[in-house]
């Protein structure tokens, strides 16, 4: 039976009365309608009462849980989803709310029902699926090369200016010492605006360029690129975003439920708001995982040879420090089939400025007031390092999805991006991460290509055997 003196303590506990200056000042009231949720296994929406004339702060790290609103000023009503669990397990967590310097913790504990399969789901199959570790299989990825701006170009594969991708260009990339080619993919132009359903046409072509790559016996890392940038973290966009997530790699899944483990999926990006670049509200990283859980959830709810795929998420715009500080590991059902995406552009006024003012690099530079002053050596070993202790100690391997940097005008420029592209792809390597250098295709300035998609010639030997060597 429930003790009505204890609830009234509940209630009332959080309830201040400020003074200044010995006057009296109106209370400051925060109250919770409770401290503890239930639900069972199904997906549920459960309501939480605030009272308050003050401001106050959803705190919350698990993606299988979804507040709406997260932030608010005076007396409100959060609604507090999770989604349907049917892992075997039950699982907790704890859900604050911050006013001020008080944290109001509001224990979640989710039932455990029995694996409900969808129509499309057929039994795992192992069938060409090594069982050898997720570290083990990204070891043997070797130095990977980018596909850019091609699939994913808005407007179709040729309206960025690259040709068609054709399998005499990857076979040059393999020639050259690359082992993995990373394929980012735009669906939304080949697919329904309403059901997001893809083209199969367009599928078929994607598959078509997968096949130059796992033919060559090589490892494929595809996509969801940018795609016109519908996936923004907000609350007001989550549900929609991960209702178009699932049914798009559900569909994608279940047209490559049947290629080994040279194939790998990676879920989204560099999911971000445009234009903040500095530390993301808790909003943009809580919905940001949830993406993640989306992805892992639907791939593995299509069965097959999915059930063992290895299966790679993104940390917050893809950036290193987010990912050691905000990155939260998706449930999945499958052990040790889980890689964890960041990208490496330091120093941005080197690798990603277009001007000519920053054209050295490292401690051979000869200029400093043609450096960047930061993001040396010691800066490139040091972010490596975090997520090494971060995750590869951890067992869980990381991939730098992108990297590298542009080719300027000056003269000198071009033996800076050699040390630049031995250093950092050295580092990577030692430190256990791998590497995948982004090429775009444009051979201009300020163009990052390595072949000339055309002729499939090397247009810089020295800055591939910089990065393959």
């Amino acid at each position: 039976m429930n003790n009505p003196f204890k609830f009234l303590v509940r209630l009332f506990v959080l309830s201040l009365i400020l003074f200044s200056c010995g006057e009296k000042e109106d209370p400051v009231t925060f109250l919770v309608s409770t401290t503890e949720l239930q639900f069972g296994p199904a997906e549920k929406t459960l309501e939480v009462t605030l009272t308050s004339n003050q401001q106050w702060q959803v705190e919350m790290n698990a993606s299988w849980i979804t507040v709406i609103p997260n932030q608010g000023n005076g007396n409100a009503k959060i609604s507090i989803t999770t989604a349907a669990n049917y892992a075997n397990e039950i699982r907790t967590t704890v859900l604050n709310i911050r006013f001020g310097v008080i944290i109001q913790p509001i224990k979640i504990t989710q039932e455990a029902g029995e694996p409900q399969f969808p129509d499309y789901y057929i039994p795992a199959d192992n069938t060409g699926m090594r069982e050898i570790s997720s570290l083990e299989l990204a070891a043997e990825m070797g130095k990977g090369w980018n596909l850019g701006n091609s699939l994913e170009a808005i407007g179709g594969e040729t309206a960025w200016g690259n040709p068609k991708v054709t399998k005499e260009l990857i076979d040059a990339v393999k020639a050259a010492g690359f082992n993995s080619v990373r394929i980012p993919v735009a669906w939304s132009k080949f697919s329904n605006a309403t059901e997001f359903t893809i083209d199969p046409e367009w599928m078929a072509r994607v598959q078509e360029v997968v096949d130059y790559v796992i033919d060559n016996d090589m490892y494929a890392l595809m996509n969801i690129h940018w795609d016109e940038g519908w996936m923004q973290p907000t609350f007001a966009q989550q549900e929609y975003v991960n209702n178009r997530l699932e049914k798009m790699w559900v569909q994608i899944a279940l047209n490559f439920r049947d290629y080994n483990d040279h194939l790998l999926f990676a879920g989204t990006n560099e999911v971000m708001i445009e234009g903040d670049y500095g530390s993301p509200k808790p909003e943009y990283y809580q919905v940001q995982n949830s993406f993640n859980q989306t992805f892992v959830d639907a791939v593995r709810s299509t069965g097959g040879r999915n059930a063992y795929r290895n299966l790679v998420v993104q940390t917050f715009n893809t950036n290193i420090d987010h990912g050691v500080n905000f990155f939260e590991l998706p449930l999945d059902e499958t052990e040790d089939r889980l890689m964890v995406e960041a990208h490496y552009y330091d120093p941005y006024e080197f690798a990603l400025r277009e001007d000519e003012i920053i054209t050295q690099w490292g401690a051979n530079a000869t200029d400093h007031s043609k450096t960047a002053l930061w993001g040396g050596e010691a800066h490139v070993d040091a972010q490596f390092l975090k997520m090494k202790i971060k995750f590869i100690d951890q067992g869980i391997p990381v991939l730098i999805g992108e990297y590298g940097a542009i080719q300027k005008k000056a003269a000198e420029n071009y033996s800076f991006l050699i040390d630049y592209h031995s250093y950092v792809t050295k580092s990577m390597t030692a430190h256990g991460l791998v590497p995948f250098y982004w090429d775009n295709g444009y051979a201009g300035d300020y163009g990052f290509a390595l072949f000339d998609r055309n002729s499939r010639e090397q247009i810089y030997p020295d800055l591939i055997k910089a990065i393959t060597n």
